[in-house]
């Protein structure tokens, strides 16, 4: 996750507060997406931005496993293609690794 990133979801963390707030990713790869649910949750393992230290404790999810929850129609036109050329249980199980 990009230094910007990570201060974009610090910013929401604070204004809006940990409880009610989930992190989506859409990375295309499975250690990639587990670094970023990583970052959000315990805070940057590289130790180079702004969550460095934060641990904020926020659940991660990749947009896989929210197929059920969003409109199928922009599922598929969003989604449906990188699902079926990437490794979806990789990334998924990988995500839900930091969920705990």
């Amino acid at each position: 996750m990009d230094l910007e990133n990570q201060a974009r979801v610090k910013a929401l963390a604070e204004q809006h507060g940990k409880d009610d707030l989930i992190v989506v990713l859409g990375g295309a790869e499975a250690e990639a997406s587990g670094l970023a649910a990583e970052t959000v949750s315990v805070g940057d393992p590289t130790f180079a931005g702004p969550l460095s230290g934060v641990s904020l404790g926020l659940k991660a999810y990749h947009i896989f496993e929210l197929k059920d929850e969003v409109d199928s129609a922009v599922y598929e036109e969003q989604v449906g293609m990188m699902e079926m050329v990437l490794e979806v249980d990789a990334i998924n199980e990988e995500v839900k690794n930091y969920r705990g």
